[in-house]
């Protein structure tokens, strides 16, 4: 298939894949907008909440990406016991992983004055990270369950249901942050009650139906709770566990640049949570992207057609370049207009417009390393890339961004440029090892 036609493929399966991601990351802009209305302390303490929910919420995610290829590549071969066997089991994985998220987040809820945040926001965080936390249940079960149909090629059911997840969240926010409709006005608390609720509607509309759908009754589990087979949860974990690594690595590089970045202040922390918003929403679409590269890439390697895998990943790495470019334009010529939408406070513009232009400049590098990523992890190739993205955002990111904010004086921008330079050395490594993995392989005489 040419370059043209691969590139429509990904993008026909990618386009509700992006959309969800979107609709997903939604949920938080919500949240992010609506408490923003509350103050700059109610804002730093979503900030910093957050920061600390998304390193074990994003492993969890990590791990949950087996579903998708392994799916992909039973469906490749049509093994259809293959793919019921990476539904279940992936649903197993994520109860375990969200419960023991939860107990973490009860655990740690007592003690959040130890990360050396302002008092004031460390207590009013409290609450909202215990519940958001046990949001992480639902959470991770709705992914799995959404990993499994995406790579069966049915996307668009999905989306809608997290769009629904979305409105109902924005509207629970409303009722609950600011006391609408005769219920008691809870803050920031009730953003997170309303992201818990919105979750679990989402998961539980999914699993009802994947039940009822007769088109999916060949690929999906007959008996849900069934007893793990050891050997088949090894095999999720083989793919899905250093690939987690791998986004742990990135995404938790953010949640230390947030922790960074309150040690300048309120306001540097707000301006941190609208930044960070922003390139996390644009990441979403380099994830979708990704995520559709994933199971595009799988599946010709299930079927064992080795000749597509080059194609496959110059289309992907085109689409995820035009992306990118638009990201860039939005974040550089926009960025005043884009805060303005959050909060008019003038120091926190200041530095959130000051953020948006790094942002802008690091969107093509971060395109293309999330999708290198998610394509060598559709041909089990994620161990390497997890070594290498630690070295990229931890050995080189964030101590640049250290040297850059104390030592050279540039603040909160210098935090930022670390995490710039840090994605662009990812970009540069993951890229020629995913052109080294996609040659044909030679014919035996």
């Amino acid at each position: 298939m040419s370059l043209l036609g691969e590139s429509r493929q990904t993008l026909k399966l990618a386009f509700p894949m992006i959309i969800g991601q979107l609709g997903q990351m939604l949920l938080g802009v919500a949240d992010t907008v609506m408490v923003a209305r509350l103050g700059v302390t109610d804002l730093a303490a979503l900030t910093f909440a957050n920061a600390l929910f998304l390193v074990p919420f994003i492993f969890g995610i990590g791990i949950l990406t087996g579903v998708s290829v392994l799916t992909a590549n039973a469906r490749g071969a049509r093994d259809a016991a293959g793919t019921r066997a990476s539904c279940r089991h992936g649903l197993y994985l994520a109860l375990a992983i969200g419960l023991l998220v939860a107990v973490i987040g009860w655990v740690l809820s007592s003690h959040l004055s130890g990360f050396g945040q302002p008092p004031e926001v460390a207590e009013r965080g409290k609450i909202f990270f215990r519940i958001i936390m046990i949001s992480a249940i639902p959470g991770l079960a709705a992914i799995a369950l959404k990993n499994h149909v995406d790579a069966l090629n049915r996307p668009w059911t999905p989306f809608w249901i997290s769009l629904g997840g979305v409105l109902l969240n924005i509207l629970l926010n409303w009722i609950l942050i600011y006391g609408k409709l005769g219920f008691p006005a809870c803050g920031l608390d009730g953003a997170a009650i309303a992201t818990l609720i919105a979750r679990c509607a989402i998961v539980a509309t999914m699993f009802l139906w994947l039940r009822r759908d007769k088109h999916l009754r060949e690929w999906v589990p007959e008996r849900w709770f069934a007893k793990p087979v050891i050997p088949e949860l090894r095999k999720l974990l083989s793919i899905g566990f250093p690939a987690s690594l791998n986004l742990m690595w990135e995404v938790g590089t953010f949640s230390a640049a947030g922790l960074l970045v309150g040690l300048f202040g309120k306001n540097a922390m707000a301006a941190h949570q609208i930044a960070l918003t922003c390139t996390s929403t644009s990441f979403m679409v380099s994830l979708g992207l990704s995520m559709a590269l994933t199971v595009r890439i799988g599946r010709a390697k299930g079927a064992e057609e080795h000749h597509r895998l080059r194609s496959i990943a110059i289309s992907g790495w085109m689409l995820a370049g035009l992306f990118s470019l638009i990201a860039i334009a939005c974040f550089t010529l926009f960025g005043p207009h884009i805060t303005g939408w959050f909060i008019s406070e003038p120091e926190v513009v200041e530095i959130t417009t000051a953020l948006l232009v790094i942002v802008g400049f690091y969107q093509m590098p971060d395109a293309l390393q999330v999708a290198s990523a998610g394509m060598l992890r559709g041909l089990h190739d994620a161990r390497i890339p997890a070594v290498m993205g630690f070295i990229s955002y931890w050995i080189i990111g964030i101590p640049t961004g250290i040297l850059l904010a104390f030592t050279a004086g540039w603040g909160v921008r210098g935090i930022w440029w670390g995490l710039a330079v840090g994605l662009t050395f990812a970009a540069l490594t993951l890229g020629p090892r995913l052109w080294k993995r996609t040659l044909i392989p030679r014919q035996t005489p």
